[in-house]
């Protein structure tokens, strides 16, 4: 503070405008403090996969490499965050409680979590920034209030966020290409791009597949919409380049 104090004395910098620019440059963020990761959320088909990498950064020090930011939230839903890891786990607990109240609609639960969030006076102090999706909408929620949902199927949130959309946007329509591997493509070109970002991914998805057999297809007498939905979800951790090479050696 008497450094701060120094600096408005002398009239060489405002102090609210050197606080901002040195919280944005510590944190590598706007509004919402530690945003210096990755977190991608892609949408194709039967599929959304929400992947993130695993480095927390402070400034110009990388404080773990190994973060676990993507989730499961009851059965249904996945989610991933971007900022303070307690702030995002208390935010997935009451998201979580929304659901059970809202019997797993996750667009009603995430709209009644973004006016709690708004509004409270405990939650607005919270610093994180998360995306949530179930087998039907994605979603991004931020403290602001705002519960928004994608127009392409992909999110992006964090410092290299920007480098993640567009890349997958770049391959969503190439043929052949299913939402795990345009999400792994992408963070890859995200991760070389963005120095807060690193190669250690770790992948939820949410795939929706016909009933009884998973292959099954509606048979001559029977309409698509009698193949019942079900939704079948999994986690994978992406193994590194230097986890590959050992295992070669």
């Amino acid at each position: 503070m008497k450094i701060l104090g120094g600096f408005w004395g002398i009239g060489l910098l405002p102090s609210s405008l050197f606080l901002r620019s040195n919280w944005q440059h510590y944190f590598h963020s706007g509004k919402y403090g530690m945003l210096g990761t990755t977190v991608l959320c892609v949408r194709k088909g039967p599929t959304v996969v929400i992947i993130a990498d695993g480095q927390v950064t402070l400034g110009s020090q990388v404080v773990k490499p190994n973060v676990r930011k993507v989730r499961r939230i009851g059965d249904n839903v996945i989610g991933g965050f971007a900022g303070a890891t307690a702030d995002a786990l208390t935010l997935f607990e009451r998201l979580e409680n929304r659901l059970e109240d809202h019997s797993g609609q996750l667009t009603r639960a995430a709209v009644e979590l973004a006016k709690q969030w708004r509004t409270d006076k405990f939650l607005r102090r919270l610093d994180a920034v998360m995306v949530v999706a179930d087998s039907d909408i994605s979603l991004t929620i931020t403290g602001n209030g705002d519960v928004l949902e994608p127009h392409d199927g992909v999110v992006g949130i964090g410092s290299g966020g920007p480098y993640a959309i567009a890349a997958a946007r770049a391959l969503i329509d190439l043929p052949g290409m299913d939402a795990e591997t345009i999400a792994l493509r992408a963070m890859k070109i995200a991760a070389d791009n963005c120095i807060y970002t690193n190669h250690n991914f770790v992948m939820e998805r949410i795939s929706s597949l016909s009933d009884s057999s998973e292959d099954r297809l509606p048979s001559n007498g029977d309409s698509p919409d009698r193949c019942i939905s079900k939704v079948k979800t999994s986690t994978s951790v992406v193994p590194t380049t230097s986890d590959v090479q050992g295992r070669k050696r």
